[in-house]
C-alpha cells in the first residue's frame, strides 16, 4: 500500500497542479515555436530536474530503399555511435558521464527519437543530440560492429515462432506495401548497405517539414524555445518526398500456414479496422478492449483460456498505422487445439459484431481506459511519449484533457454500432506458424516474406 501510494502522489505530481486539476485537466500542454519557426507541445514540470524530449520524423520505413531493407535500423542504432569531431567511444562516454540518455527507432510510419538529461546537463545534450542528427559520423568500424549485431539478430529471430508469424502476418498482410519490408532488413540486405545508403537515409528523412516534438520537466518555455532551434535548427527545411499510399490489405480473409516443427502453432489473425480519425474510433477502442484487449476480462480470454484452456493467452489490439488500420489477435495453441481455438475466437468476433456488448461490459471497460491514463504519466518521458504519439494522431494539444470525458460519453448503442462496423469474422486473414492439425492451409509459404533467398526456416 505504501509503494501504491507514493505512485499516486507521483502520477498527481507530474499530471497537474491542484489549480489545474480544479478545472480537470490532466496536462497543462503549451504551443511553443522557436524563432526558426520550428513547434513543439510543452509541459512543464519543476517536481524533479529532468528534461525529456520526444520527436519524430514522418516516414520511416519509406525511407527505406526497396532493396535495401534495414537502412533506417542501420541508422537508428549508429546515431549515438560518433558525431561531428567526436568518435563513437568518446560520443558515448560523454552521455554515460552525464547521465544522458538518447535513442532512436526507424518505425513503420516514422523515425522516432528521445532524449532525457539532467536539468544541469541540458546544453550538452541538446547539441549531442543537434550533432547525432546533422554531422553523424557512420564510421566504418562503428558500421561493421552494428551491421554483425543487426545480423546476429536477424539470425536469432529466425528461429523465433513469434517473430516468423510477426514477420509473415506483416508480409502477407501488407504485400506490394512498404509496411511489408523487414524493418530490421536481411541478411542479403545488411550485406549490401554502404555508408552513402545510411547517409542518403539521413539527408532525405530529417527534414523539418516532417518534425513533431514534445518536451515535458524542468524547462521554461522560454529555454524549450531555444533548445528547438539548438537541436533541431541546422536540418534540412523539408524532407524528400517518397511515396506514402495507403495500403491495400491483401490476402484477405485467406489462412497461411508457415510450416515449423513445434510442439505449438503461432498463431496471429488480422483484419481491417475503424481508423483513428473516425468519429467511431473510441467506440471502436472499447470494442477491442471488451473483445480481448483486457487480459482476462476479455471475452477471447474467458471462452478460449479460463473455459476450456486451449492457450495460455490471447489478446486482440486495435493497431492504427499512418497508411492502414488493423484489428488483431494473438494466441499460441498446441498443434491438435489450433483448430478449436480459431473457431471459438471466430464465434466470438460474430457474437459481438451482431450483439454488441453488455452495460456492466461497457462500465468496465470506462472504468480501466479512463483510470489507466493517470498511471500512464507517471515520469517526463511517459509524458513527452504521450503527447508525440497524439501529435502524430492529428489531435490538438487539449486532446489529452478531453479524452476521458469522450470514453465516458459513449452509450451501448456506440459500442455496438462499432463492433457492427468493424468486426468481419469473413475478413479475417489468419498466419499460422507450427503443425497445427485439421487445418486446410489456402497459402503454404516456405520462409518468412522479405528475408531473402538464403534463409529457410526450420521443418
Amino acid at each position: 500500500m505504501k509503494h501504491f501510494m507514493c505512485l499516486i502522489a507521483l502520477v498527481l505530481a507530474f499530471a497537474s497542479t491542484p489549480a489545474e486539476a480544479a478545472k480537470g485537466k490532466v496536462l497543462d500542454v503549451q504551443v511553443i515555436k522557436s524563432k526558426q519557426g520550428i513547434e513543439a507541445w510543452l509541459v512543464e514540470d519543476k517536481t524533479v530536474p529532468v528534461i525529456s524530449v520526444n520527436f519524430s520524423f514522418e516516414g520511416g520505413l519509406a525511407f527505406d530503399p526497396e532493396d535495401k531493407p534495414g537502412v533506417g535500423r542501420l541508422v537508428s542504432i549508429l546515431l549515438d555511435e560518433g558525431a561531428g569531431d567526436i568518435d563513437a567511444q568518446t560520443f558515448q562516454k560523454k552521455l554515460s558521464d552525464n547521465a544522458i540518455n538518447m535513442g532512436y527507432t526507424a518505425g513503420r510510419d516514422a523515425f522516432y527519437g528521445s532524449l532525457r538529461t539532467l536539468k544541469s546537463n541540458k546544453d550538452l545534450a541538446f547539441d549531442l543530440l543537434h550533432l547525432a542528427l546533422s554531422k553523424p559520423r557512420f564510421d566504418a568500424d562503428a558500421v561493421t560492429r552494428m551491421k554483425n549485431a543487426n545480423i546476429s539478430q536477424i539470425k536469432d529471430d529466425m528461429g523465433d515462432p513469434s517473430w516468423l508469424s510477426a514477420r509473415t502476418f506483416n508480409g502477407m498482410m501488407f504485400s506490394g506495401h512498404y509496411y511489408a519490408r523487414p524493418g530490421y532488413g536481411n541478411l542479403e540486405s545488411m550485406e549490401s548497405i554502404s555508408r552513402r545508403d545510411l547517409l542518403d537515409y539521413v539527408r532525405a528523412q530529417f527534414g523539418r517539414n516532417v518534425l513533431k516534438v514534445s518536451i515535458a520537466g524542468d524547462i521554461t518555455k522560454e529555454e524549450a524555445a531555444e533548445a528547438l532551434d539548438r537541436m533541431f535548427g541546422s536540418l534540412p527545411e523539408k524532407a524528400e518526398t517518397v511515396d506514402m499510399a495507403r495500403a491495400e490489405l491483401t490476402n484477405i480473409g485467406k489462412t497461411i500456414l508457415l510450416p515449423l516443427d513445434t510442439p505449438q502453432t503461432y498463431i496471429i489473425t488480422g483484419q481491417s479496422a475503424i481508423p483513428r480519425s473516425d468519429k467511431d474510433w473510441h467506440a471502436a477502442s472499447v470494442v477491442n478492449y471488451i473483445l480481448g484487449g483486457g487480459g482476462f476480462d476479455s471475452r477471447l480470454m474467458k471462452e478460449v483460456r479460463e473455459k476450456r484452456g486451449l492457450t495460455y493467452g490471447i489478446y486482440s489490439s486495435l493497431n492504427n498505422l499512418e497508411y492502414a488500420d488493423i484489428l488483431q489477435a494473438n494466441l499460441s495453441a498446441s498443434n491438435e487445439k489450433v483448430e478449436e481455438a480459431l473457431k471459438l475466437m471466430r464465434q466470438e468476433w460474430q457474437k459481438m459484431a451482431e450483439k454488441g456488448v453488455s452495460e456492466k461490459e461497457l462500465q468496465d471497460a470506462k472504468s480501466y481506459l479512463t483510470g489507466s491514463l493517470l498511471l500512464s504519466l507517471t515520469s517526463t518521458q511517459d509524458i513527452a511519449e504521450a503527447l508525440n504519439s497524439i501529435q502524430r494522431d492529428g489531435e490538438g494539444p487539449d486532446y489529452i484533457n478531453q479524452r476521458n470525458g469522450l470514453i465516458n460519453a459513449l452509450t451501448l448503442n456506440d459500442v455496438k454500432k462499432a463492433a457492427a462496423r468493424m468486426l468481419k469474422p469473413a475478413e479475417i486473414t489468419t498466419i499460422l506458424v507450427g503443425k497445427p492439425q485439421n487445418i486446410n492451409a489456402d497459402i503454404m509459404l516456405d520462409r518468412p516474406p522479405g528475408m531473402g533467398t538464403e534463409e529457410k526456416t526450420a521443418r
